[in-house]
């Protein structure tokens, strides 16, 4: 194993004028974190915390003894189908341990990450993973067939290792649980072995059984990772709709858990029980869940989604003390009669982003379960935690919070983006911290333009008071966001203007009292033609995510445009 590099202090504390007035009682604007990579985050806390739980899943255990060893035998097995330092991994899989298994184990073998979204369409997967150059992709084997559409436009994915039940997953995995230690290694390298499933394979890429690979007989080969090295490319939009991916470090991202965590007091020695409902493709989950868990030598109670009945059930059996969610999460919770009664009180905290959290949501959710829920802010490109409202006292309403330890955040001018404005007026936010992202992948341009003199413009259009606390007002250009997800209207409108039938297209989004925003698609047809609502909406979900696709249609003669011709989508959202 990589053995872990001293912890370093940050010798860059916040300038005075940028603190705010007030900071929670025992939190510091500086404080220390280790520099070490992900790998070596998680053999730190497998070392000291060997037979404690880290993964539960449908009544299956994982100790973090035997995550450490299923983490390094698929990095072995990795490394036979010839993956090396910096190499891109792609990860098509749901909430399930071994997605927590093949994000480490891939990092442990040296490769990048990139996680991809399980509700992606073939359209999706090819631009990211061949934008990332993935060499193997690590999949549900449910969702082969997504894989298996988009393979003739795959140009750099060679393995594709599948994993999952042919059935019932959570039975399978039951079986893959046993010590691993006593399994008979395989006598022939993955690579070389066939595929065991009855499937032809690819012409381009070959096929691998999860536990085929987990079972090959060879040394893991150090990976010489470096705490600056990427770790994972986190494809977002950014503020200008076009997906790319956020480059990521190891020390970002650890930074990051350790930031979020000791602002919100979780610490080793208290075992904390924190549920995975968001997904972990998710920077949200990954972190604020998957990532802070190990730091904290806590346990994940994993969901494969997140389904009200399901989680009402875990939080009972489990009695988890954190949870990490959206505002729609909460509001689910807030309509079921009886919710006390499913233990809520074991929630010592709850967290809320990807969306604004409207006062009434938080008040109600705590008078009738007596939890803590407190709201947070940060971007793909932070890793993603920025701000937190105190988890002390009551928050500020409609306040994300105050800055965490070691974050600078400045209220840039909207004009210039280079002058500081006064408490009270309204601009950009712009942030620097240990936290902030290396880049965007493979484009130099784009990254310019959000990272000037290492401060991040976010896009994100905010106030701050007098106290310190930061108010959105505003939010990236057209951005939508529904249940939690990031929608760019222009890849929507990519998909619209594909349809036959349609001349012009717009979209954007609209109230929704369940999602908090909905998509809504502006059209006009082509001369002679006609289609209904419902033939535009499926024509989209068979090229989106179904979280993408317009719920709403409306059919015009004309839209409004500029001067220039470009889509006015404020006067549509005025309709």
């Amino acid at each position: 194993m990589d053995s872990p590099n001293p912890s370093i202090q940050f010798n860059n504390p916040l300038p005075t004028a940028n603190r705010p007035a007030k900071y929670v009682p025992g939190q510091t604007s500086n404080m220390t974190y280790p520099k070490i990579t992900l790998p070596q985050l998680l053999e730190q806390t497998a070392a000291k915390s060997l037979g404690d739980p880290a993964l539960l899943y449908f009544g299956a255990k994982i100790s973090y003894g035997q995550l450490q060893v299923h983490v390094n035998r698929l990095a072995a097995g990795l490394q036979t189908l010839g993956v090396k330092t910096g190499d891109r991994v792609a990860l098509l899989l749901p909430n399930c341990p071994q997605f927590v298994i093949s994000y480490f184990g891939a990092m442990r073998a040296g490769a990048i990450v990139t996680a991809t979204s399980s509700m992606y369409t073939a359209r999706e997967i090819t631009h990211q993973w061949n934008d990332a150059g993935a060499t193997i992709v690590i999949a549900d084997r449910r969702l082969y067939p997504v894989i298996k559409a988009a393979l003739p436009q795959l140009t750099s994915v060679r393995h594709i290792v599948l994993t999952g039940p042919r059935q019932y997953f959570p039975r399978h995995f039951k079986q893959l649980c046993v010590d691993l230690n006593s399994a008979a290694p395989a006598q022939r390298s993955a690579s070389s072995k066939p595929s065991t499933n009855g499937s032809t394979q690819p012409a381009k890429a070959a096929l691998h059984e999860w536990e085929e690979l987990l079972s090959v007989a060879t040394e893991l080969r150090p990976s010489g990772l470096t705490p600056s090295d990427i770790a994972c490319l986190q494809y977002t939009g950014g503020t200008t709709g076009t997906s790319k991916g956020a480059m990521l470090t190891h020390e970002n991202l650890v930074t990051n858990a350790y930031q979020a965590s000791r602002w919100l007091a979780i610490h080793e020695d208290r075992p904390e029980v924190l549920v995975a409902a968001l997904p972990m493709f998710h920077i949200f989950a990954m972190t604020c869940v998957m990532i802070a868990a190990v730091e904290c030598r806590g346990s994940v109670v994993i969901l494969p989604r997140f389904e009200l009945r399901s989680a009402l059930n875990a939080i009972r059996k489990y009695r988890p003390t954190m949870f990490h969610g959206v505002p729609t999460m909460y509001v689910a919770f807030n309509g079921v009669p009886g919710v006390e009664r499913y233990g809520f009180q074991s929630l010592r905290m709850c967290m809320s982003g990807g969306a604004a959290l409207p006062a009434e949501v938080r008040q109600k959710f705590e008078s009738l379960t007596g939890g803590k829920l407190v709201e947070g802010y940060g971007l793909t490109e932070t890793s993603p935690v920025t701000h937190i409202n105190p988890p002390q006292g009551s928050p500020k309403v409609a306040s994300i919070g105050l800055p965490i330890a070691n974050t600078e955040v400045l209220i840039m001018d909207l004009e210039t983006g280079t002058r500081e404005v006064t408490a009270g007026d309204i601009g950009e936010i712009a942030i620097r911290g240990p936290q902030v992202m290396k880049g965007y992948w493979n484009k130099p341009e784009e990254t310019a333009l959000v990272l000037r003199d290492g401060w991040l413009y976010t896009g994100d259009i905010a106030k701050k008071d007098a106290d310190g606390y930061f108010f959105i007002v505003d939010r990236k250009k057209d951005l939508i966001i529904a249940g939690g997800f990031n929608i760019y209207p222009r890849e929507v409108e990519e998909v619209l203007f594909e349809c036959p039938k349609i001349e012009e297209a717009a979209v954007v989004g609209v109230p929704d009292p369940y999602r908090g925003e909905t998509v809504k698609a502006f059209v006009v047809l082509k001369p002679g033609v006609t289609a209904t609502a419902e033939e535009i909406i499926a024509f989209c979900r068979e090229r989106l995510a179904a979280y993408k696709a317009p719920r709403q249609v409306v059919f015009r003669d004309s839209l409004p445009k500029s001067g220039v011709g470009k889509y006015l989508r404020r006067e549509l959202r005025k309709l």
